[in-house]
Parts: C-alpha cells; structure tokens; sequence
C-alpha cells in the first residue's frame, strides 16, 4: 500500500509539472501551422504572418486570453458579439474579449478581421511570400500601436523560417480566393436593344455591383424623376435604395435602378465595419438588401453596428 500511495504521489506531481509547463513558440508553430496554412488557403493571408501574429499575440499560446479563451489575437467583444466572453485587462480595466470553443475559431476570426476590413485591403495585393511587405504593411493600418511590430514579426519569421509555411504548388495558387478589391468590383452595363433599361442607358452610364444596376445622381435629379426615367414607381426606387419618402437625392449618390439582392457576391462574406458606416452604407456598397443585413446579424432593424464589428453580408451556414 505505501509503495502505491508513493507512485500515485509521484503520477500527481509530474502531471502538476506538466500543467505548470508554458508551450515553447517551437511547441506552438507545430501545433498550429497546419491551422494556419489551411486559413492562407481560404483567404489568402500568409501562413507565416498569421503564426507570427498569434505568437507574438498570445505569448506562444500562453496568454490568459490563449489559455482561458482560446483567443490567440486579443480580438475584443464590440458591441454586436453574441459568443461567450472573458474579461481581461488591456488598454483599460477589465476589458471585454472573445471567447472561442476552440482555438480554431479564433484563428477563422482572425482572418475575417483582416481579409473583410478596407484598412487591410491593399494587403491582399501583395505576393503571398511577401511576408515584410505585410508586416510593415500591418503596422501602417495600425494593427497595433508599437513601433517595432512589423520588426518583431519579421523576427519571428526568419528566426522560425515561418516563410516555408507560405510556399504554395500551382494547383493550390490557382485555388486561392480572389482579393478583396477583385472580390468587390463594379462593371459597366450596355444593356442590349430591348431590354428594360436600353433607353435610359442612351442617356447616362450604368454600371451594375453584385449583378445589380446603378447610376450615379446628377444635380437636379430627384427620386421621382428618375423613377419616370426608368419606368418605375418612385416607391419601388425609394424602396430599392432603402430610403424613405422625404429623402432629398444628393448629386454623386448611388441610386439602384432594381431590387438588390438576398446576398452579396461570393468571396465577399463579412464587412469589418469602419467609423461612421451605416447599415445602410454597406446595403449600397454590396448591393444587399437591408433587411436581410439585419436578418443574418440578428440586428434590430434601426441599430448600427460599432465599429469594429464583422458583419455578415451573406446568410451564416
């Protein structure tokens, strides 16, 4: 019996040194490099950086946020968030955080902060391999405040060859989704003889965002003229621009000629919202209908969101 109690005694306190042992950042590269690869794949976002990010971030994983949340990026709450949270100190007092099931969803969340947000865009342009140029491009959208970020993140890199990560075959370029600013284009429309908008279109250029038409308003239109233009109800040109009857029309506003659609195009699936953006804003900027922005964020129709917060411009799956 006491040669038991002795074993089970030494079982507990080598399982309390293994508890108590931090992940190395050698520990945390192999443990989620594959995550990390697989994200670049999705979304076109360096392996490389994305590993140096959550290193530096998350302490190799040791971070109260890491160890207790599962968030390996310090992504806060903002105001929209309906996942569990976690409250930690930050640049103020018990601060709001995401809580993650799974380390998973915080490495997903991290790439649709940066892949849906405009301050990031240009990043997409840059070759994947790239992975200075997306540092110091990083740290000029203010990712974070520090003056040595980008540096420390190229340290991480080439100190671990984090680049290796980023090397793709020709298949797996190919497949690599379009960039943001590809994503989100818009098109000139000619309609053919016949169709519904040919007459206008002798008049005024059209251009149409996710398969949809538009004009650009000119001084002295207004919503009732054009809809006669066009030969549409003003309610149904008021409705289409999710607008109400006593809106005055600006010269230079978008105005869509028909309904916009349930969703907005593919590889365009989340909006990082920016100061000062509306629901409405982003209703004509993708060409979705407003009513279903709120739907699929399980929003208040009338509330906006704060920025900071990643909306989904597509039903969630």
């Amino acid at each position: 019996m006491k040669r038991i109690l002795i074993l089970l005694a030494a079982l507990g306190f080598c399982v309390f040194l293994a508890w108590g042992q931090k992940m190395t950042r050698k520990q945390y590269i192999e443990k989620y490099a594959e995550t990390a690869i697989r994200e670049m794949k999705a979304t076109g976002i360096p392996a490389s950086i994305t590993l140096a990010q959550g290193c530096l971030e998350s302490g190799n994983g040791n971070s109260t946020l890491a160890t207790k949340g599962n968030n390996h990026f310090g992504i806060k709450c903002h105001k929209n968030w309906k996942g569990k949270t976690i409250r930690h100190d930050d640049d103020e007092k018990n601060e709001c955080f995401r809580s993650y099931k799974n380390a998973d969803e915080s490495f997903r969340d991290h790439s649709d902060f940066l892949r849906y947000s405009d301050r990031y865009a240009s990043l997409f342009n840059l070759e994947l391999t790239d992975y200075k140029g997306w540092a110091y491009g990083l740290q000029k959208a203010g990712y974070a405040t520090a003056k040595t970020y980008a540096a420390s993140l190229i340290q991480i890199i080439e100190e671990n060859e984090l680049w290796r990560y980023d090397k793709l075959d020709a298949k797996a370029r190919e497949e690599l989704p379009p960039t943001p600013m590809e994503a989100e284009f818009s098109v000139a429309f000619k309609p053919y003889p016949g169709h519904k908008l040919y007459t206008a279109s002798l008049g005024r250029e059209i251009r149409t965002t996710n398969g949809v038409a538009w004009i650009l308003a000119r001084d002295g239109d207004t919503y009732a003229g054009l809809a006669k233009e066009f030969n549409l109800f003003r309610g149904e040109l008021l409705r289409f621009n999710d607008r109400s009857r006593n809106t005055a029309l600006q010269p230079g506003e978008v105005v869509y000629v028909e309904a916009k659609k349930r969703e907005s195009a593919r590889n365009l699936d989340k909006h990082v919202v920016e100061e000062g953006e509306t629901m409405r804003d982003l209703a004509q900027r993708y060409a979705v209908k407003m009513k279903k922005l709120y739907q699929y964020n399980a929003m208040r129709p009338g509330t906006e969101p704060e920025p900071g917060t990643i909306l989904n411009l597509r039903k969630p799956r």
